[in-house]
This record gives structure tokens, C-alpha cells and sequence, in this order.
């Protein structure tokens, strides 16, 4: 675990850093959070609240195209999209595209209220209703699956699709 007592203490709730491994159906964005270091700095900061957004593997895998390559990217420079990730220039663009990706999931707002309007770390402009019996992320109407347990810096909502980023 990352949280850390005095000898004696009893141990605090865990960080989001600990929880978001625990869920395997989200074990994809959870190995993004840990590769963009200003998103696992955060998820590790208990002084840090963040709400995150996690879609699920099988939301990811519905992608048309890889959270780490855009489709700004392609015809870049006249390559075929899978080159232009080649090399240190091509890992640069795609630690970019993946950390907007990261960044489109998460908040710094924790607890997040029905219809309060925050910005993405991102820099998108989501909230969430109750629309049918369900909860939905808007502008983009994502379905929130469920919420694991509250971590002491934040909270995870599982999302069955991504967040438009």
C-alpha cells in the first residue's frame, strides 16, 4: 500500500494509487495512470483530491484507434500511422496523446455534486445526471457502471465508454 502511518497508528483508507489496481475490469486505464507521471503523482498525493473516471477494458478496446495515437497524427510528416510513434520523436507524441487521454478521465474535484460543471484535467467541461435510472457523464452521455469504495484522496467511477478527449 502507499499510504504510510507512525508504528502504532492504525492505517488510514488507501489511496486512489492503491485502490485503482483492484478492479481488474479497469486494470487497463489503471497501467495508464501509472505512466503518466503527473496522473500517478496525483493518484499517490493524499493531500490531492481527484475524481476518476475509468472506462472499462472493454470500453478501451472499442477504440477505433489507441488512447496513445490521435487522429491528428495521421499523414503526419507523410508516414503511415504506425511509424510516425517510431523512435524518440514518435514516443513523444505518444506519451502526449496518452497523458490527454489520462487527463480527459480525471478531476480535481472530489466530492463531485449532480450537475456541478468541472473541467476535466484535460481542460473539458463534464458533469453527471441521473438520466433514466442511470448515471451519465455528459456532454458525451457516458454510463457510469458503478463506484468502487472511496479511497482517502478521491474516488473512482467506472465507465462503461470514454470520455470524448
Amino acid at each position: 500500500m502507499s499510504t504510510s502511518t507512525a508504528p502504532g497508528t492504525p492505517p488510514g483508507p488507501p489511496l486512489l494509487a492503491d485502490v485503482l489496481p483492484l478492479d481488474k475490469s479497469i486494470s487497463v486505464f489503471s497501467g495508464f495512470t501509472r505512466s503518466v507521471e503527473s496522473i500517478s503523482t496525483r493518484v499517490s498525493d493524499g493531500e490531492t483530491n481527484t475524481t476518476v473516471l475509468a472506462p472499462t477494458n472493454y470500453a478501451i478496446s472499442k477504440l477505433p484507434r489507441k488512447p496513445w495515437e490521435s487522429p491528428d497524427d495521421e499523414g503526419a510528416g507523410g508516414n503511415v500511422l504506425s511509424e510516425i510513434y517510431k523512435g524518440l520523436g514518435g514516443e513523444d507524441r505518444a506519451g502526449r496523446n496518452l497523458r490527454r487521454f489520462v487527463e480527459a478521465h480525471c478531476l480535481a474535484e472530489n466530492p463531485w455534486a449532480e450537475g456541478v460543471k468541472v473541467e476535466t484535467l484535460a481542460g473539458r467541461v463534464v458533469w453527471w445526471a441521473w438520466e433514466g435510472g442511470v448515471k451519465k457523464i455528459f456532454p458525451d452521455g457516458v454510463e457510469v457502471e458503478e463506484r468502487m469504495n472511496e479511497a482517502s484522496n478521491g474516488q473512482v467511477w467506472i465507465l462503461k465508454g470514454v470520455i470524448n478527449y
